[in-house]
């Protein structure tokens, strides 16, 4: 399986500011990484660096190429949906089409006219006429029709309903995703997305606090929900977080066997969420 994406000391700063600070991964062909993390965390300047929308320090190579020199050529292969879908407001829906065809060789106007379909967006209606959910869906569309080896998503379901997401999601996975194309999302809505994520990375601080596939997290964490008189002996297992629950405590554990944990308590998979919160904010309340 071949590496699409290597950062080695990835490295930004805004002013006093470290938005990324010596920052390590990789991303390998045919995955889909949550790439998540509280706002101000460096997300945003770690896909910016990746697209080649801002300089940076150390090392950064995407699909061969690094992208400060070699932008024009990794954008015949990368497609990048932001938090916010711009579309002129005077333009038709056909128009749009008709232009990413004619701008983009990896465009397919069948595949566009399959997702359009499922939505109530017309062809001739202007861009200006559409709701925001129904601007995002067009813009989805659009971007998903284009044959990339690299899909970025920031926020990419802003401003859709639950209904909408969730079709979005389902679409993503069937109709997009394969062997061959790598996704790498962001979302504040991470419980909607853990489902399909094959790779987890947390980042915070400009600094990645987690880097695993998503079956080595759900062999590393464990969550345990304990009695009252058996919490003390929890604690001496160094849990990542405690909080009450139904008059029992719950226990957050990374690495501990799960033998060991069972004979304290009944054991759960904890959420992505959950194992954010105690990765990234420390002690849960």
């Amino acid at each position: 399986m071949s590496t699409l994406v290597k950062a080695r000391g990835l490295s930004k700063s805004y002013g006093a500011t470290r938005a990324l600070d010596q920052v390590d991964f990789e991303i390998e062909e045919g995955r889909i990484v949550g790439l998540i993390g509280p706002n101000g965390a460096g997300k945003t300047t770690a896909l910016k660096a990746i697209l080649g929308l801002t300089d940076f320090e150390g090392e950064l190579d995407v699909l061969g190429h690094d992208p400060r020199q070699a932008r024009h050529e990794l954008m015949r292969h990368v497609c990048f949906i932001a938090d916010v879908a711009v579309l002129p407001r005077w333009l038709r829906v056909s128009n749009a089409i008709e232009y990413v065809e004619a701008v983009h060789p990896g465009f397919s106007r069948e595949r566009a006219m399959h997702f359009l379909q499922r939505t109530k967006i017309k062809q001739r209606s202007k861009v200006g006429e559409l709701s925001k959910g129904m601007v995002t869906q067009l813009h989805l569309a659009l971007i998903m029709a284009i044959d990339a080896k690299l899909l970025v998503l920031d926020e990419p379901t802003l401003g859709l309903d639950i209904l909408y997401r969730k079709e979005f999601y389902t679409s993503l996975l069937n109709d997009y995703f394969d062997a061959q194309r790598t996704i790498i999302v962001t979302t504040h809505q991470v419980e909607e997305i853990e489902k399909i994520l094959t790779h987890l990375m947390f980042i915070d601080g400009g600094r990645v606090t987690l880097d695993r596939s998503m079956e080595q997290v759900a062999e590393d964490y464990c969550e345990v929900l304990v009695p009252q008189d058996r919490a003390d002996a929890a604690r001496g297992l160094k849990p990542l977080y405690e909080r009450e629950v139904f008059g029992k405590k719950l226990f957050l554990f990374e690495g501990v066997s799960r033998d060991e944990l069972g004979k304290l308590g009944e054991i759960h998979t904890p959420s992505v969420a959950d194992i954010f919160v105690a990765k990234v904010r420390g002690d849960a309340k």
